[in-house]
């Protein structure tokens, strides 16, 4: 969503200020931030972080909210939002310099904002009220919380609008039970999009609602689900007799579902285009991004087969593919088609790195921190046509939705 500018940018001089960033403030800030191991903080119910990253992987609660803070202080950590809500309100010229600006240069860290600043906060802004507004958006866009989302259940996954999650008014509180699966980052959150159903009687998509919900209660319980990498970055959620406040309500009450699809939009935008713009240089054991088509150059020549004509081809094929990326980051494309590109970006990425550092066999051990990388990004990359809505689905919304083609069939 476009917002109107408060004022006209100077385009030379806020380049500057974004070159000093990225060179001077941002690093500084990094540098400066105390190290601690993924999730600390965690509160009661919420287990001790155990497992859910690893600990080589650079990803830090600590150095990410370093990372916010100061990209929030120096007037660029919502360049798209109104002043009065934290934000600076600039236009169109200001976004493509930025992006211009930090291409490669965010640090892996800041993945952890990925659901808040990407996802949650642009629904908020779009479709909240101002008490809300106030009281989210300037702190969420300064990295003081972090978010999660709560969609997904056991029974309601494809079909999100059969989740039978409930919340009920109990005064001046919704009173949640249920049970939600596949949640990013829960382990780590603060607050949660949430959708519950709030009128069973209505049909399935005119029944439920957006909340925000605060995690660290003691009605909320987190289980990490270990993925076959070995580390565990998403959960499941048990919502036991949670509770938050009946005007933490996004949009309207029983109009939750338009808001999902509204969030959505923005997951998809997320997770294909911004996904692939973090730093090449960094090499983390976390979220699912495509291998930077710089590191898989400099294996290349390292194991001496950057001369050979399929390797060429194929590198030559994903610095393409970002190329791409970086085209529908700046195009009016369907949200769908970024994500499907990353799919594509990151399984070819992760073929070629197998390829290339394990040529010899389908399967391996090893002790070996570089190897260990290229393991850990082989098997992840599985994921990539799956999380935040599979390829299936994804393919069924263009052709649903962007080319107006007759509707698949539903299962019944």
């Amino acid at each position: 969503m476009s917002t109107p500018a408060d004022d006209p940018i100077d385009p030379a001089a806020f380049r500057r200020d974004v070159r000093a960033f990225f060179e001077r403030t941002g690093p500084a800030a990094l540098a400066q931030a105390v190290a601690g191991p993924a999730g600390a903080g965690a509160a009661a119910g919420h287990g001790d972080g155990a497992g859910q990253g690893d600990g080589d992987e650079g990803v830090t609660l600590t150095r990410a909210k370093a990372w916010r803070a100061a990209l929030y202080d120096a007037g660029l950590g919502g360049l798209d939002y109104p002043r009065r809500f934290g934000g600076r309100g600039s236009d169109d010229t200001a976004r493509a310099i930025f992006a211009e600006e930090s291409r490669g240069r965010i640090p892996r860290e800041d993945a952890v904002f990925a659901i808040g600043v990407g996802m949650a906060l642009p629904t908020i802004r779009d479709h909240a009220g101002d008490h809300l507004r106030e009281a989210l958006l300037r702190p969420g866009l300064r990295g003081e919380h972090v978010w999660c989302q709560l969609y997904s259940e056991p029974g309601a996954g494809s079909d999100l609008a059969s989740l039978a999650t409930r919340a009920e008014l109990d005064g001046d509180e919704w009173v949640v039970h249920g049970q939600k699966v596949w949640t990013s980052g829960a382990h780590h959150s603060d607050l949660a999009i949430l959708l519950a159903r709030t009128n069973p009687a209505a049909p399935k998509h005119r029944g439920i609602t957006m909340l925000v919900l605060p995690m660290r209660q003691a009605g909320v319980e987190v289980r990490p689900l270990r993925q076959m990498t070995g580390v565990a970055e998403f959960n499941e959620v048990f919502l036991d007799g949670a509770r938050t406040p009946r005007d933490w309500v996004i949009g309207e009450v029983d109009d939750g579902w338009r808001m999902a699809v509204a969030l959505l939009a923005h997951e998809r935008r997320t997770t294909g285009v911004a996904s692939m713009g973090g730093s090449g240089a960094q090499r983390s054991k976390s979220g699912r991004l495509p291998i930077p088509y710089s590191q898989l150059a400099e294996l290349a020549a390292t194991t001496g087969r950057s001369r050979e004509p399929l390797v060429r081809q194929e590198l030559a094929a994903l610095h393409a593919g970002e190329v791409v990326v970086r085209q529908l980051a700046r195009s009016a494309a369907h949200p769908s088609v970024g994500k499907l590109w990353r799919t594509r970006q990151g399984r070819r990425a992760a073929d070629l790195a197998a390829a290339l550092a394990f040529p010899s066999a389908p399967a391996w051990s090893s002790d070996d921190a570089e190897l260990d990388y290229w393991q850990f990004h082989v098997l992840n990359c599985r994921a990539m046509s799956i999380g935040g809505g599979t390829d299936e689905i994804q393919r069924n919304t263009l052709g649903e939705r962007a080319l107006g083609l007759p509707r698949e069939p539903a299962p019944g």
